[in-house]
């Protein structure tokens, strides 16, 4: 069941981070688009569900965090 858990974290924050790459992009916001760049690409260098819930978790939260 652990890669089925991999794959749902890997298109979730895949897919936040196409939006925040859309977004920083548009509204020239440096830490949205350096966040959406990572939440893409990280999943495909991570492996185990926790760490990769917590890795874009944080990645997530940074452009919350530096407005």
């Amino acid at each position: 069941m652990e890669g089925h858990t991999d794959i749902f974290w890997a298109m979730l924050f895949g897919a936040i981070g196409s939006g925040y790459f859309v977004y920083g992009k548009k509204q020239q916001h440096l830490s949205a688009l350096a966040c959406g760049i990572g939440l893409v690409l990280f999943p495909w260098f991570v492996s185990g569900g926790w760490l990769t819930f917590l890795i874009g978790a944080v990645l997530t939260a940074i452009p919350w965090l530096l407005r």
